[in-house]
């Protein structure tokens, strides 16, 4: 096993094994670099009144945060507002805010060497944000424990949603601009053609890179309702296939989504990723019934 970082001699088998969910065979050796953790942490709490205010303090945050810039996490009022309930804590809502008022929110932070640096450039950024108007309020972490607090608000989105019903959950990529549109038709969709009980569709996600979790749930019931389902799919990935987006941006396809591989794959490659999975593993033993299609629903 070779641990060159740089290593350009034939394909590189291992990202192949990486992307496969298992179905080629079993990783029995890997090497890992680990790099030190940055002496300087900074990190920012943010509410915008519009998505294209999202948009905009995330330019502004690549202009003025640059290469310290290492996170910059997307969650919007519905998932931030659950948070708060179960945890009976205030996060920048206040009892009188109206959904409609400021309904997204940012968690932003860096990772450097510097800590004045690092701070004086964090503060220039967000001075800029509030005086142009697309972040309306904010707090700016003053310790460690503070920022372990934001943190715990972004971490704890899919415990307290999956706590709130049965949890229909989906690990799309969409292009930036049309990131919460995604959410906003989801919802247009769901009240026009599920009417049977009532429904929470929550997002968060990692919105620099155009991954947003779109989470629906019945609250109070947990089993699955086959019809919602029906309602959700495949509606939502075919939302997602005209947006040219992906219907797995990070989680994979295993045995939920495997079926759609051909909506979002040109049959060519279908058959090659086919070939390549016969010549590795001929008896499919690897992970059956995983990432490829079915063959009835690939013919």
């Amino acid at each position: 096993m070779s641990c060159n970082r740089k290593d350009n001699t034939g394909y590189d088998l291992k990202h192949l094994f990486i992307g496969a969910e298992g179905t080629l065979g079993i990783i029995t050796k890997i090497a890992l670099s680990c790099p030190k953790l940055p002496t300087s942490r900074q990190a920012a709490l943010l509410q915008c009144p519009t998505f294209n205010d999202v948009r905009t303090t995330l330019s502004t945050a690549k202009e003025k945060l640059g290469e310290i810039l290492s996170a910059f996490e997307f969650m919007d009022y519905e998932v931030v507002s659950l948070v708060q309930q179960q945890q009976q804590q205030t996060v920048l809502i206040e009892e009188e805010d109206d959904e409609s008022d400021n309904p997204f929110f940012l968690l932003v932070e860096t990772q450097g060497s510097n800590s004045e640096h690092d701070r004086e450039k964090m503060e220039q950024f967000l001075e800029c944000c509030m005086e142009d108007g697309f972040v309306v309020n904010g707090i700016l972490a003053q310790d460690g424990k503070q920022m372990e607090e934001m943190w715990n608000i972004r971490e704890s989105c899919n415990p307290i949603v999956k706590a709130d019903g049965y949890n229909y959950k989906y690990d799309i990529s969409i292009p930036i601009p049309e990131f919460y549109d995604m959410v906003e038709e989801m919802k247009d969709h769901l009240s026009t053609n599920y009417t049977t009980r009532s429904t929470r569709t929550v997002s968060w996600g990692h919105v620099i890179d155009g991954n947003l979790h779109l989470n629906i749930t019945t609250p109070g019931i947990f089993t699955e309702d086959k019809t919602l389902t029906e309602v959700i799919e495949p509606y939502i990935f075919e939302s997602v296939i005209r947006r040219n987006g992906s219907i797995s941006a990070e989680h994979g396809l295993g045995q939920c989504k495997n079926n759609y591989l051909p909506m979002v794959k040109d049959a060519t490659v279908v058959m090659l990723m086919k070939s390549v999975k016969d010549m590795l593993d001929p008896h499919g033993i690897m992970n059956p019934g995983k990432f490829l299609p079915s063959s009835s629903s690939s013919s």
